[in-house]
């Protein structure tokens, strides 16, 4: 009894075990609750407007097979086989010194940049996650890169924007040389990025494949890149159709009719009205939409040009979308490519609106050529999948007769010495 007593006395001093609930922060319910709210009003503007969601869903699939298919799925396949046959290895070895100067990453990213200038967007982005992913470069380069990689094509900016919005070549020249400079000074800016400034920490011996390393033969490589070029189109095409939609419903709802109402009302001190705010919107959400909202504007060339290079550098949020499907699975970080596109957007519009004021460009009074560009991109989808085949292809060809001159060069024996005359990436590395 007295032994029951002496313990029942004194309570026993056990741990006290404290089950630590997850806390969902202020910010996470504030992201849900904006998810949420968004959600049930697409679906809810889906179910009032029916026929004008189903048109404009049209008009996205119409898109995409007169403009985004024929003009990016060879791109894509041939992005792909420059990356699986070694070319971009063999290149990366000839433009070394001038991708690690300018922007301290290998030569082989030299593959991502040239690609993202001809192929258009979102082939650079594409290209500079697939060199990380077979481990031409390091994690710290591929974030590098992908902040001045992704780039509107020469096809896009000369034709559809300089010819068919602008009716002057002239504007559309100096929007690609804009957007290049821009995009070059950009990879400048970011060549520090992420590390303490030490560019041989972010090297390594696996950023161009040893000679153990043994590219697949072409019909293999053919036929991964036609594999990946079709499910990245597809993804492209998907995420075209769903924003050309939302921009309809935003516009049936006064959405971004209300919004620009209040821009500019702010702004207008400055020269920019509601009409302006509207197609600003338009353009940070879907680049090609934006653009043409350009068309017979009432504004200045120097407003109007200024605005299109700030939508061809930002790129759009349907391009975004696009970009960043890729880094889903890849662990990069979208950081720098969004920081990137957006001072991409700033700096370009600085550049053409100075030219255009310095030089005095004048808008031409002729349509000639948008009449012209209207036909070129109304020829149909296998008359575009036709050119642009043969255009990617000659590109490939070009590519490999470079590479394989460039591998000859470096290779020969030197008669004197017996050695090769070339240096040794092997050593280097």
């Amino acid at each position: 009894m007295c032994r029951i007593n002496y313990f029942c006395s004194f309570p026993a001093q056990f741990p006290e075990v404290t089950v630590n609930k997850p806390k969902t922060s202020l910010k996470r319910k504030l992201y849900d609750v904006i998810i949420c709210l968004a959600l049930l009003s697409v679906m809810t503007a889906l179910v009032i407007f029916p026929q004008q969601s189903v048109k404009a869903g049209g008009d996205g699939v119409k898109l995409c097979l007169n403009v985004i298919i024929p003009s990016l799925f060879p791109f894509f396949v041939i992005s792909s086989l420059v990356i699986e046959l070694g070319i971009a290895a063999k290149l990366g070895r000839f433009i070394e010194p001038i991708m690690s100067k300018l922007f301290r990453v290998n030569g082989a990213c030299s593959a991502a940049f040239v690609l993202g200038f001809i192929g258009g967007y979102p082939v650079g982005a594409k290209t500079a996650i697939t060199l990380y992913e077979k481990g031409q470069c390091s994690k710290l380069e591929a974030e590098r890169l992908l902040s001045f990689c992704n780039n509107s094509g020469p096809a896009f900016i000369l034709g559809v924007v300089g010819a068919g919005v602008f009716s002057n070549s002239i504007v559309g020249l100096l929007l690609y040389l804009a957007h290049t400079a821009a995009s070059v000074v950009i990879g400048i800016l970011f060549r520090n990025w992420g590390d303490g400034g030490s560019y041989a920490d972010s090297s390594g011996p696996y950023l161009m494949p040893g000679k153990n390393q043994k590219a697949p033969g072409f019909a293999s490589a053919f036929t991964i890149a036609v594999k990946n070029a079709f499910q990245t189109t597809l993804n492209i095409c998907g995420f075209v159709i769903f924003f050309t939609v939302i921009i309809r419903l935003l516009f049936i709802a006064n959405i971004i009719p209300a919004v620009a109402s209040v821009l500019g009302g702010i702004f207008s001190p400055f020269g920019f009205n509601q009409a302006a705010a509207e197609r600003l919107l338009t353009g940070l959400i879907e680049l090609t939409s934006g653009v043409w909202t350009l068309q017979n504007s009432a504004a200045q060339l120097t407003a109007s040009a200024a605005m299109a290079a700030f939508m061809l550098g930002w790129a759009g949020l349907s391009i975004h979308c696009q970009a960043l499907s890729f880094l889903c699975d890849s662990g990069l970080s979208a950081k720098t490519y969004i920081i990137g596109k957006f001072l991409h957007g700033i700096l370009s519009a600085a550049l053409v609106y100075f030219i255009v004021r310095l030089f005095l460009i004048e808008a031409p009074v002729s349509s000639y050529l948008a009449e012209q560009v209207t036909g070129m991109t109304g020829m149909g989808f296998f008359k575009s999948l036709i050119l642009s085949t043969g255009c990617a292809f000659l590109l490939l060809f070009c590519l490999t007769l470079f590479s394989r001159a460039i591998s000859s060069h470096t290779l020969t024996p030197n008669k004197t010495t017996g050695k090769k005359s070339g240096k040794s990436v092997e050593k280097s590395l």
